[in-house]
C-alpha cells in the first residue's frame, strides 16, 4: 500500500505545475480584461463562474475540488429521465 506524502513533500512535488497553471488562468483573465467588449462580459454567467472558482480556490476552506466542480455543474433534475418536454 503507497504512503501519503507530506504536505511540504507534495507541495514540492506539484509546485510548478500548480505554478505553471495559476500563471494560465491570470493570463487567460488578462487576455479577457484587455479585449473590446469586456464590460458587457461582467453579467456573463461564465464569467461569474470564472470569478467564484478562483474565489473558491484562495479561500482557504477544504474541499476546494468539490465546491468548483459544483460552480461549473447543473442542478439535478429529479425529471431528466422523461426527456424535453417540447417534443
Amino acid at each position: 500500500m503507497p504512503t501519503r506524502r507530506s504536505a511540504k513533500e507534495t507541495l514540492d512535488h506539484d509546485f510548478l505545475e500548480l505554478r505553471h497553471c495559476l500563471l494560465n488562468i491570470a493570463a487567460g483573465f488578462d487576455r479577457i480584461e484587455r479585449g473590446i467588449g469586456r464590460a458587457k462580459l461582467d453579467s456573463d454567467p461564465r464569467m461569474q463562474q470564472l470569478i467564484a472558482s478562483v474565489r473558491a480556490i484562495a479561500d482557504g476552506r477544504s474541499d476546494r475540488t468539490e465546491r468548483v466542480q459544483m460552480i461549473f455543474s447543473d442542478s439535478y433534475d429529479a425529471s431528466w429521465r422523461e426527456g424535453p418536454s417540447d417534443l
